[in-house]
């Protein structure tokens, strides 16, 4: 059975840095609210213009909330952390921070993924686009993807927690992260870790899988297409998105998918707050200086705020 006897875990954060409270309270407290009001910007940009109620918008606004939910599962807790001192946590709480963060990434992996198929799709077949990418085809990619995702933080939390607790109750992260708190687990967790390295490279392998085959498909159209200019145009058109993916994927696997002897502490946490905290705040930035039809509702809005006034 479950021998657990830890209720409270401690997250250590960054109070290995005492005299960088403040200074890292600041920085994340203005990072948080960049990150929401960006995302925010761009939910608002997308609804107000219908030129933008397209297939490839459409995922960006899932996106965009999916980033907004994203941040707000671990820094407004390490802002309470930094502010109050109190780091500790509750084993439910723990639990919870673990699932949302967890249903969130699976979630975005698997988003990114149908947003790599709308862009195969507009590139290789755009005659029939808007008939292949119709309303129900966007909802039923979307859906898949938030239920994929819940399924796989739900498995992954049930599997973890459900393991004995017996010995420290510190966690050396800035939130509950899988493999910090795996190292808390009483006994060998050999089997449990590859049964975790597992399910992490099936989860993020293969949606990337399927983004590597959408962008593959998509190279061999562009080469095919004999102006320069037009070249140029159809790759511009999936450049953000792969610019979101590379972020995201660079680290998420260098993250999940290795051994537990080669996780480097103070190494991680900085991969962590990379993929976690500054992935986010970037997408609402590389959509809007990337993207000419986003540029051109900001400006759109920006005239219409400016003449109400």
């Amino acid at each position: 059975g479950n021998k657990t006897s830890v209720v409270v875990f401690i997250i250590l954060g960054f109070s290995q840095h005492p005299d960088m409270k403040v200074f890292f309270f600041i920085l994340f407290l203005c990072v948080y609210i960049i990150t929401v009001l960006g995302n925010l910007i761009i939910l608002l940009v997308i609804n107000m213009d219908p030129a933008l109620h397209t297939p490839m918008y459409f995922f960006l606004r899932n996106l965009s909330f999916l980033e907004i939910c994203y941040t707000s599962v671990t820094l407004p807790r390490m802002l309470i952390n930094l502010l109050s001192g109190d780091t500790s946590i509750s084993f439910a709480g723990c639990a919870a921070q673990m699932y949302f963060f967890l249903f969130f990434g699976a979630t975005e992996c698997c988003l990114l993924a149908a947003m790599a198929y709308d862009r195969y799709r507009a590139i290789c077949n755009p005659l029939h686009y808007m008939d292949i990418m119709n309303k129900k085809v966007c909802m039923q990619l979307a859906a898949s993807s938030w239920i994929c995702g819940n399924l796989v933080a739900l498995g992954h939390t049930t599997f973890i927690f459900s393991l004995p607790f017996c010995g420290s109750n510190v966690i050396n992260h800035f939130f509950c992260e899988i493999q910090p708190v795996l190292m808390l687990v009483c006994g060998d967790t050999y089997w449990n870790e590859l049964q975790i390295i597992l399910a992490a490279a099936f989860v993020i392998l293969m949606p990337f899988l399927l983004i590597l085959v959408s962008y593959g498909l998509i190279i061999s159209s562009i080469l095919k297409i004999r102006s320069a200019k037009g070249r140029y145009k159809a790759f511009s058109t999936c450049s953000s998105h792969l610019t979101v993916v590379t972020i995201f994927y660079g680290t998420a696997v260098f993250i999940y998918i290795r051994p537990k002897s080669s996780y480097h502490m103070d190494v991680d946490k900085v991969l962590s707050l990379f993929y976690s905290v500054v992935t986010p705040i970037l997408n609402p930035i590389i959509y809007s200086l990337r993207n000419r039809e986003v540029k051109g509702a900001l400006s759109k809005m920006r005239m219409k705020l400016f003449h109400a006034n």
